[in-house]
């Protein structure tokens, strides 16, 4: 666990998501949680020794299942976006983990069994700003990774939680984005009211600015590319065929190539299918 600014922690050990928790003395509020039940409670025993209030509370960045699979085994309040609900309403009540489609993390995980669904019992729709202690915390709707992605704010520290909008060293999840949007985020956290501000990724940890600007970089060419086979009134099979090119932007470990590849194939299918083929995209809902 590191403490980045006072009282404001991130755990970057655990497979999926970064971890944070802000301590107050009004007790904790967490912002997302581990994918396996093991994980959970080895990070609830480590935030024990933060002391502070016995309250807790858990942000939910959004409604990637990285981010919610293991929302249940916290056992607190959760918080998140209102389109949330939509999210796990679109969901089996329960399901069993199993094969490898994505590329997201919770699938290289084994013996997860069956998972329930913990929905968010606060919500919001454009900001929500919690008073525990003298310094604020303001969560953001910031739409463009999902439509349920938001920031925490916490002014005073100058810190700012951006879940996915920043995924350094790995490619983004593409299936869920809207990539205008996220392209029109990500400037907007490279503008002057962001200057001198801790960033921390849902997926890394601390960036720096420099790692903004390569994820703009490659948002931008991954959009013009897809634009491009719209253009042509291309098939959706067509847009994977990009997913080798744009994975050489990633100086990716061996073992982590074909997941990688295999998450840049199933978001730019599902992304193309969504936005220029949606009679398509209705039947793959079906």
């Amino acid at each position: 666990m590191q403490e980045i600014a006072p009282k404001i922690f991130i755990e970057t050990a655990y497979p999926g998501v970064t971890l944070g928790a802000i301590n107050g003395s009004h007790g904790l509020i967490l912002i997302d949680s581990p994918i396996r039940q093991e994980d959970a409670r080895a990070w609830r025993s480590a935030l024990l020794n933060l002391g502070g209030g016995v309250d807790r509370m858990l942000i939910i960045l959004d409604g990637h299942y990285d981010r919610t699979v293991g929302v249940r085994n916290m056992d607190c309040t959760v918080v998140g976006h209102t389109r949330l609900l939509d999210i796990y309403r679109s969901r089996p009540v329960t399901f069993k983990a199993q094969g490898s489609e994505t590329g997201a993390e919770w699938e290289q995980q084994s013996n997860l069994g069956s998972i329930r669904w913990a929905s968010p019992e606060i919500t919001f729709t454009d900001q929500l700003t919690i008073d525990w202690d003298d310094s604020p915390i303001v969560l953001q709707h910031r739409p463009g990774p999902s439509s349920a992605a938001i920031w925490v704010e916490l002014v005073k520290e100058k810190t700012l939680f951006v879940g996915d909008l920043v995924t350094p060293g790995q490619p983004p999840f593409l299936a869920s984005a809207d990539l205008p949007l996220w392209i029109e985020q990500l400037n907007t956290l490279m503008g002057k009211n962001y200057k001198n501000y801790w960033i921390i990724s849902g997926r890394g940890g601390l960036v720096a600015g420099e790692e903004v600007r390569k994820q703009l970089k490659f948002l931008e060419k991954a959009h013009n590319q897809i634009e491009a086979l719209a253009a042509k009134k291309s098939r959706p099979e067509e847009a994977q065929l990009l997913a080798n090119s744009l994975a050489s932007s990633f100086s990716t470990p061996p073992e982590q190539k074909e997941v990688f590849r295999q998450r840049l194939r199933y978001g730019l299918y599902h992304y193309y299918v969504r936005r220029y083929w949606p009679e398509e995209s209705a039947a793959l809902e079906e």
